[in-house]
């Protein structure tokens, strides 16, 4: 019997089976395939998910970060800082919005490789939108089971290669000095159903920028590429290789009345030169395998390693204090990990399924960090590497068990459960000590049984409700753990890990040749880990004993009248303190930094498959605190695009030419906060009206 595969990256379980199809069909649900032959649809996931096409964050768009396509999944706070040297900000239902860099309190995969490292720390830098098949979003109780920091999960799914052979060159210049160009090949040998047959899957780009304010150009080049290969008619191998470079200047935050005199002065960053460089590569190998009938295999192994330098703005002064670890970090980390996992399909009693697994991750880090200057006489020269101030091998790995299953206890009733039991452990050696620096080293583990669980009741054929209940973890990264308040030596060994309960109502509804999905969510969170301080290019962290996250989602994918396509959202998320975490006053009750309590969005797009085309969107934020005390925030924004393009066809070519103007009214506003930064610089402004244009060309080799 010969076994279709999906070709596409597996997660370690399967609530969400493993890919969704690569278009909306207008006739039918987006599906959620397997790498078997079962299907569920988007409509029958008991749990809050959202998808978006890859074709669709490739319309009319510059295709270089996720906040251009992204602000349509409701829950989901994303903000581009404008700072290429500290990626986006993205947080869900409120995880990971205390991240003054890259991304934290989310799971994140591309092509089953873990984005986020075994502490929790991730980044989307090596996301190639250029190449991507589809983004799927999980949000709520279901997303614990994914172990350690999982706040939510944003699974990155890139294209597998199909006949016939296409050849793709795309290109995008716009405000600020920035333009992107790139390659794409994609194709297959075979129908895939045989052994031998190949597809493939190659993606090439270039980003530059000047940027938009003083001090923040980059340069970055990525690469990913997939092979897939059958071996016989029930088992495929597949190759996965990514690579991402980039160098970026770091303009920093702005106080208030910074922002408000010049938003794009970065007054700190020329005096030190403030930047950072990062080089990324990794290779997964993927092997499924269907045993029978009623049970497949997969077994997924990788290694990558990531090099980062990075300047900051610490003014000599600190550093004279010997315990200081410097203002330039040098970090080197290799990582590798395995997921295998056993999926069988049967009936106990009732239909079921039933999948098992082992996951294991491995990070290792040499981190050192160096004085920021040179003296010049009595001057310091800053923007230089100069003494030796930091020396430590860092190790953190997790070894976690894992089990789901499915029941369809009657026609109308079903039941998933799940449980995982992650261990994190973490190990610091340091080689930097001194009469007046002491040894740093020391050790840690943390232990936890991550259970979850839903009913799901089909009203309807169209119309589902269902009840989720899980509960969740977040250890200290290796950064968290590194610094302690008040300039104090050691490690940061009083930061506990936070745990979180979530439970969650929703519907879901096809509607037309659309789907609504409403839910209601609250999580309670014991120790949540939260920014003490932030100052000189050190953050320190500290538990802030109990939270509480509470709100709804709404969400509407509408397509109808043939071409036309709308999407709504909204998100209301109230997320308070409900303990004192202020160093001085009473925070009880505020708000949390970070986190918008409404975000909104809405697009209307005419999109024929040639021809003219043409689409606006409008996304509302409302005002975000910027520290504990509550004391300064972010104003509220609404921001409006516009974009038109025209697809044509001539032979095998196929090309779209388009232009686009984005903040069409001009709005001066804040993308992004530095939560609690000591000094009061909380503002990372973004850019007023702004345009591009793209152009792609496509050749088909039939």
């Amino acid at each position: 019997m010969k076994i279709p595969f999906a070709g596409t990256a597996t997660l370690p379980l399967i609530l969400l089976p493993t890919a969704f199809t690569p278009a909306f069909a207008a006739d039918e649900q987006t599906m959620i395939v397997s790498a078997t032959p079962t299907t569920i649809s988007e409509l029958d996931t008991p749990a809050a998910v959202s998808v978006v096409q890859g074709q669709d964050m490739r319309q009319a768009a510059p295709r270089v970060n996720l906040s251009e396509s992204l602000t349509s999944v409701p829950g989901l706070q994303v903000q581009n800082r404008q700072n290429y040297a500290q990626d986006l900000q993205l947080s869900m239902r409120g995880f990971g919005s205390r991240s003054t860099y890259g991304v934290r309190g989310i799971r994140m995969y591309v092509d089953g490789i873990p984005a986020t490292m075994p502490d929790g720390q991730g980044q989307t830098s090596n996301i190639d939108i250029n190449s991507v098949e589809s983004v799927e979003v999980l949000r709520g109780p279901f997303s614990a089971l994914y172990g350690n920091a999982s706040g939510g999960v944003l699974n990155v799914t890139t294209e597998t290669g199909r006949e016939p052979a296409t050849i793709e060159a795309s290109s995008y210049y716009g405000s600020f000095g920035s333009w992107r160009y790139g390659m794409k090949a994609t194709g297959a040998v075979g129908d895939g159903t045989n052994a031998g047959d190949v597809d493939y899957s190659v993606s090439t780009s270039r980003f530059a920028t000047h940027g938009y304010r003083d001090h923040s150009g980059a340069r970055k080049n990525l690469a990913n590429a997939k092979l897939g290969v059958r071996i016989d008619d029930v088992s495929k191998l597949s190759l996965i290789f990514n690579s991402v470079d980039i160098k970026a200047n770091d303009p920093g935050g702005l106080s208030e009345s910074e922002w408000k005199d010049n938003p794009r002065q970065s007054p700190r960053a020329e005096q030190y030169n403030t930047r950072k460089t990062i080089k990324q590569t990794q290779a997964g190998l993927r092997y499924e395998r269907q045993l029978s009938e009623h049970d497949d295999m997969s077994v997924m192994m990788y290694a990558g390693e990531r090099e980062t330098t990075q300047y900051q703005s610490i003014p000599r002064a600190p550093q004279l204090n010997p315990t200081h670890a410097g203002g330039v970090i040098d970090l080197s980390r290799h990582y590798q990990g395995i997921d295998t996992r056993w999926t069988h399909r049967g009936e106990l009693l009732v239909p079921m399924t039933f999948t098992t697994g082992l996951n294991y991750e491995n990070m290792s880090e040499n981190r050192k960090g160096y004085e920021n200057f040179v003296m010049s006489g009595t001057t310091p020269a800053y923007g230089q590497k100069g003494n030796l101030r930091r020396d430590e091998r860092n190790l953190m790995w997790n070894l976690d068990p894992y089990l789901q299953t499915n029941w369809q206890l009657t026609d109308k009733l079903s039941l998933d459960a799940g449980l995982r039991y992650s261990s994190v452990w973490f190990d610091s050696n340091d080689h930097y000590v001194t009469a007046a620096n002491g040894n740093d080293s020391g050790e840690a583990s943390y232990h936890k049984w991550l259970p979850a669980g839903s009913l799901k009741y089909a009203v309807t054929d169209a119309w589902n409700l269902y009840v989720a209940g899980g509960r969740g973890f977040e250890t200290p990264t290796i950064n968290e753990l590194s610094y302690r308040s008040g300039g104090q030596s050691g490690l940061n060994f009083a930061l506990q890990p936070s745990t979180n309960t979530t439970w969650e109502v929703g519907s879901k509804t096809r509607v037309g040749n659309g789907l609504f999905t409403a839910a209601l969510f609250q999580t309670d969170t014991d120790n949540e880990i939260v920014t003490d301080a932030s100052s000189g290019g050190r953050t320190t962290y500290k538990n802030a004993g109990k939270t509480r996250r509470q709100g709804a989602e709404l969400s509407l994918d509408q397509q109808f009248a043939g071409n036309w396509h709308a999407k709504a959202a909204w998100t209301y998320l109230d997320a308070t303190y409900r303990t004192n975490v202020c160093n001085d006053g009473d925070c009880n009750g505020n708000r949390m930094p970070g986190i918008a309590r409404n975000m909104g969005f809405a697009s209307l797009g005419w999109q024929p498959e040639t021809g003219w085309y043409a689409g606006t969107d409008v996304r509302y934020m409302s005002d975000i605190q910027a520290d504990d005390e509550n004391s300064a925030k972010a104003p509220s924004y609404t921001v409006v695009g516009l974009n038109t393009g025209y697809k044509f066809n001539y032979g095998n070519w196929n090309m779209d030419l388009f232009g686009r103007v984005d903040n069409l009214f001009d709005r001066e506003y804040v993308g992004s906060v530095i939560v609690n930064e000591s000094n009061g610089r909380y503002y990372e402004p973004a850019p007023g009206r702004n345009y591009g244009l793209g152009l792609s060309v496509a050749y088909r080799f039939e």
